[in-house]
């Protein structure tokens, strides 16, 4: 039994979900002395509390160990395997097959830092930053993720993301989007066999107003914006903002599969 330091810490119980989704160690050579779950938990702490890597706890492994991890776990695939298991299962929980066959597409213009690395400016919301652009199933979870410089247009970070799908969402047949998309994105998704169809804004409402299906992906940007490490765009690649995306998706389905 570990005893948990901090409120982000994996239970046992969630631990035992994952451990086996992380690579074993290496043949040859010294022996591993890291304990994966106290990394792992690092990163969910930085990730939730938005603290920089150098000032991870001392009760963690030292910050370069955890960051040297996260780096290899991206090169080599591991969040992405992680996260697409932990989909499936989620999916599984609430009686969906877990290959979707419809979804939401969106974008949200999320503001930089000082940290150096793409920026761009959003002139039609005004922010100077990263756009992030989603492709989510009926039930929000995350099918694929193309974080861009802010000034890079919906329609060419659609074309982008679209091309991201895995074999995860080789069902998928419906995508719904807002009305920012132009031909282009269109263009892609027919290509893919994909219908990517717009919802309209009823043109009597007047201010903000809940749209059917849209909604979807909105409140998936809700759950991003509980994690301060996304608050804003802190990451000097846009690799690392979109392994932190998936990072939060994969706490928030641990959360669900072993309250």
């Amino acid at each position: 039994m570990t005893t948990t330091t901090y409120s982000t810490d994996l239970t046992d119980n969630q631990w035992q979900l994952i451990k086996d989704l992380l690579p074993a160690p290496k043949c040859g050579g010294r022996p591993r002395t890291t304990c994966l779950r106290a990394t792992f938990n690092a990163m969910l702490y930085l990730l939730t509390t938005g603290c920089p890597w150098r000032q991870l706890p001392r009760s963690y492994p030292h910050w370069r160990t955890v960051y040297g991890y996260f780096r290899r776990w991206q090169h080599d695939g591991t969040w992405h395997r992680l996260h697409e298991t932990l989909r499936a299962q989620a999916r599984r929980a609430l009686g969906r097959h877990k290959h979707p066959t419809a979804g939401c597409l969106d974008s949200q213009s999320i503001k930089g830092t000082h940290v150096p690395g793409l920026r761009g400016y959003d002139a039609f919301k005004r922010v100077t930053g990263r756009k992030r652009h989603l492709i989510v199933d009926t039930q929000g979870l995350l099918l694929a993720i193309c974080v861009t410089p802010a000034n890079v247009s919906e329609t060419a970070g659609a074309k982008q993301v679209l091309q991201r799908l895995s074999g995860s969402a080789k069902k998928l047949r419906l995508l719904w989007c807002d009305n920012g998309y132009f031909n282009g994105a269109f263009e892609q998704a027919e290509n893919q066999h994909l219908e990517l169809r717009a919802v309209q804004r009823p043109a009597e409402q007047k201010g903000f107003a809940v749209l059917p299906r849209r909604w979807v992906v909105e409140r998936t940007f809700a759950w991003l914006s509980r994690c301060r490490r996304l608050a804003r765009d802190y990451e000097t690649r846009p690799e690392s903002s979109e392994t932190l995306i998936q990072l939060a998706m994969s706490r928030l389905m641990i959360l669900r599969l072993a309250p």
